[in-house]
């Protein structure tokens, strides 16, 4: 029987979901799965990319470690692609590859400005929130205003731990380093800036519900974005999120904070609907002193138009929430221009011909960009992994698709790889610290320690 020996780059969910359902395909030849990681830990975005005040991201892990720890499926953590093994070491053991490696930079913003000091990019501050082991160990919280330019979930994410009290995260795997940073924090305003209004924004109910739930932090909304135009009001009345959001926001409309007038919370966030970023204001030293935007308006399609009517709010820090953008790999086709892979239904395409390039698969927002939520991940894995099925007369024919070929190969380099029962004794050992403080877990910040615990050194 013909067998598939696959190499997956990115153990997040993405890698992990198109492993499963590969193995669960109905196919005529055996499978053997390696899933590559660069972290020395696994699961990716749901890790190092969702705030630790999110429990339920913790029921994604659990499918994700269910799968995992099937035994079917070898992990090689602390792996970096292009470094410690390279696309020709992938031909000569692997009949195909899928790349799943997401996008972890910041979308760039064409503002005057954007670039000043205390300007930042929310995918590095969610970073060190959540302990990823290749960012600074710092964070600067000195600011007492702070704008978060964006309508998503990650710009409420980055809005509510920024607005949020330290000690409310301890029954959370927040890292030490986190929490002792944002103790220290000065913030007492947040301000969110949305392009357009109430009834158009991109994050969800229960994103939004978690905000007015925060503990000495007063919600701040303004009566002038709430004149709702017809294509609002049909957006309101036909679609049920749209729906539980208005009822969430005029709900804030009765509270005494409301307008600044009267909280009395020791912070404030304020959502600023219809607000179109046009200027970074900097002070003498060149670092962020105000945010000027433009007040637009409904376009009637559910878009939005400028007014020429400009504003100002000051700020000492800014953060930029408007988006993901994929990172090129060494040797695989990258469009510049959408951050992804290019491919033809996960198919990837050379970048001049436009054709298959045989063996070479993406899935996940490496293939469609950084849109859609976990389910989509799913039926994109699904379509990525037909194709592999009915590639089989192009596969490559590599010249040792032994299984010992790569962990000889890893030791020969040097790597310092970790495997599934590394991952399990690292998951162990952040639970027992976490333990004598009645906390979920602490989880473990620095890459050596992550590979000494997971090696069992």
């Amino acid at each position: 029987m013909t067998k598939l020996r696959l190499a997956i780059v990115g153990a997040g969910p993405a890698g992990i979901y198109a492993a499963d359902i590969l193995l669960k395909a109905e196919r005529k030849f055996d499978v053997s799965i390696d899933l590559f990681e660069q972290l020395p830990a696994p699961y990716g975005l749901v890790r190092y990319g969702v705030a630790p005040d999110h429990p339920r991201i913790k029921g994604i892990i659990n499918a994700l470690r269910d799968v995992l720890d099937r035994g079917d499926i070898r992990l090689f953590g602390n792996v970096r692609f292009g470094e410690d093994i390279t696309l020709d070491d992938l031909k000569n053991h692997y009949n195909a590859v899928i790349f799943a490696t997401g996008a972890i930079r910041d979308t760039t913003l064409d503002v005057p400005g954007i670039d000043a000091v205390a300007s930042y990019g929310a995918a590095d501050y969610v970073s060190w929130f959540d302990g990823h082991p290749d960012v600074p160990r710092e964070w600067p919280l000195d600011a007492a205003s702070v704008g978060v330019l964006g309508n998503g979930n990650v710009a409420l994410d980055v809005a509510r731990m920024l607005a949020k009290h330290a000690e409310d995260l301890l029954v959370t795997e927040v890292p030490e380093n986190v929490y002792e940073g944002l103790k220290a924090s000065a913030v007492t305003d947040v301000h969110v800036f949305g392009r357009r209004g109430p009834a158009q924004v991109k994050f969800t109910p229960l994103e939004l519900r978690e905000l007015g739930e925060l503990r000495d932090v007063d919600m701040v909304v303004y009566d002038e974005d709430f004149d709702y135009d017809e294509a609002s009001k049909d957006a309101v009345a036909s679609n049920k999120q749209v729906m539980v959001i208005d009822r969430i926001l005029q709900s804030w409309r009765k509270r005494d904070s409301v307008n600044n007038a009267g909280g009395t919370a020791s912070r404030r966030l304020h959502l600023h609907f219809w607000a179109r970023p046009v200027e970074v204001r900097t002070d003498e030293t060149g670092r962020v002193a105000a945010l000027v935007y433009e007040r637009t308006k409904p376009d009637g399609q559910g878009g939005a138009v400028g007014t020429g009517e400009m504003r100002e709010v000051p700020l000492q820090a800014l953060y930029r929430a408007i988006g993901y953008f994929g990172s090129p790999l060494p040797g695989v086709p990258f469009d510049k221009k959408h951050g992804v892979i290019p491919n033809r239904e996960g198919q990837v395409l050379a970048k001049d011909s436009n054709q298959q390039m045989t063996g070479i698969y993406a899935t996940g927002w490496i293939k469609r960009g950084p849109v859609g939520l976990i389910g989509h991940t799913k039926s994109d894995a699904m379509e990525t992994v037909r194709h592999i099925i009915n590639d089989q007369g192009s596969w490559w024919h590599p010249e040792d698709p032994s299984e010992e070929a790569i962990p000889a190969l890893l030791q020969e380099r040097g790597v310092k790889w970790t495997d599934l029962e590394g991952w399990h004794r690292l998951d162990e050992h952040e639970v027992a610290l976490g333990a004598p403080h009645e906390r979920a877990r602490v989880k473990v910040v620095p890459r050596d320690e992550m590979v000494r615990v997971s090696r069992g050194e």
